[in-house]
């Protein structure tokens, strides 16, 4: 599995818990707000594995868990098995994942390598191509969605509440998936670097936290399990 970046110690990433973060390089996604641009286009540093493991195993004691995010860490070879690898040194372990890719997500649940998930639920489904890219289709990610809540792990969905996402986007969003555990609503916030052709969505203006708030409260007429992102 390859890696292009590191966070050696977070308290924000896994709930409750201080983290490593891994980040894989690659999405199938093209996301206009992504904050981590580099991870898709380059260049970027690879990590050496056993540099990488060596880190974990000095850290034992010391950090609780391991998050592997991206970029899209379903696309990465040998996922499954370098997540049990990190659950055999005692960390709990988190996917982050876009959702688009429900096989992987299968076979990471039955491995038992995880012991949370996030899943991100970007847009309503007639929105998906134009929020997040070119082929992107929200069915997979409610497949993914569907999958977890059936097999009883503990996971959130996540969305970043963009400029141009509207409340009635999120009402529909909030339908659109069985009620789930935990849903996170995230601030957007301007990233960089972005592609000149987005500068104009990049720019709008975005939503305050306490309308994000209100939005929030809405939602959790249909979805019972709302958090605000701190």
């Amino acid at each position: 599995m390859i890696f292009a970046g590191i966070q050696k110690s977070s308290l924000v990433d896994y709930p409750g818990l201080v983290s490593c973060v891994l980040f894989v390089p690659g999405c199938n996604y093209d996301c206009f707000y992504c904050h981590n641009r580099s991870l898709l286009t380059g260049p970027h540093e690879i990590l050496d594995p056993n540099a990488v493991l060596a880190f974990l195993k000095k850290r034992t004691g010391l950090l609780d868990a391991v998050v592997v995010t991206g970029g899209e860490p379903t696309l990465q070879p040998d996922l499954t098995g370098t997540l049990l690898e990190f659950k055999s040194l005692g960390y709990r372990v988190k996917l982050d994942t876009n959702g688009s890719n429900p096989e992987a997500v299968s076979e990471v649940l039955k491995s038992g390598a995880c012991s949370y998930f996030a899943v991100d639920y970007k847009a309503p489904s007639a929105r998906y191509e134009e929020i997040c890219g070119t082929g992107t289709d929200a069915a997979a990610v409610r497949e993914t969605v569907e999958l977890l809540l059936g097999s009883g792990a503990p996971f959130e969905v996540r969305t970043t509440v963009i400029p141009q996402l509207l409340e009635s986007d999120l009402m529909q969003m909030a339908a659109e998936l069985p009620a789930v555990p935990r849903w996170t609503l995230n601030r957007y916030r301007k990233p960089s670097p972005y592609k000149p052709c987005d500068e104009e969505r990049i720019c709008s203006v975005p939503w305050t936290q306490e309308q994000i708030a209100g939005f929030a409260r809405k939602m959790a007429s249909v979805q019972p399990n709302m958090n605000l992102a701190k």
